[in-house]
């Protein structure tokens, strides 16, 4: 894991994301998961930047397979429960595709947020470079105030705010800890990489 706190490194904190998801094994489909917590002051300045790279879980692997053949004739498969939003959390336990690294270990209360308004959506890397998928959620300041803030998820039952079950968590990210005061805020940019492999 990096920890950035120049203020004009946004892009590179972006790819040193990357750099970390493309050291993992890409999942069943070419999926690689990285992002960017970009913790702000309550004045708008930058106070941290820390890239990350995510594991999509088993439910994630069942979400993404199930959203590709939703609709699909002649069996015609119902769309799964979608993704609608993130969560976060102060464990440290290892990510895992299943069981206790699979969903948050220690909830911070409150941190339940939708995704922001025009997310999500993709973003074409250009010919033979994937595409992303890009999804986004922001803590205004007196909002989900913790210290130590140290994992994400993204998850398909938002609107609880309490942690969630394996089976709602679809990817989940290790941070560097974040110490979110009062009077900050924070935007998590993440995105899923279809490689096309």
């Amino acid at each position: 894991m990096h920890l950035i706190t120049r203020t004009s490194a946004y892009r590179d904190a972006m790819e040193a994301a990357l750099d970390d998801a493309r050291r993992l094994r890409p999942d069943g489909l070419g999926l690689v998961g990285y992002g960017v917590a970009h913790l702000l002051d309550g004045d708008g300045k930058t106070k941290t930047l820390v890239p990350f790279a995510n594991l999509i879980t088993d439910a994630g692997d069942a979400y993404v397979a199930a959203q590709i053949i939703a609709g699909v004739a002649p069996a015609a498969p119902p769309a799964p429960t979608r993704a609608n939003g993130m969560k976060l959390g102060t464990g440290t336990t290892e990510v895992a595709k299943a069981s206790t690294g699979a969903a948050l270990v220690s909830y911070v209360s409150g941190s339940n947020a939708a995704f922001d308004s025009g997310y999500p959506q993709t973003a074409n890397l250009g010919s033979g470079n994937g595409v992303n998928a890009v999804y986004k959620c922001s803590w205004a300041a007196g909002t989900a105030t913790a210290n130590d803030i140290s994992e994400v998820v993204i998850v398909n039952d938002a609107a609880t705010d309490a942690t969630s079950a394996t089976a709602n968590t679809y990817a989940r990210a290790l941070l560097t800890p974040l110490d979110k005061g009062a009077e900050d805020s924070l935007e998590i940019t993440w995105n899923w990489k279809a490689l096309g492999a």
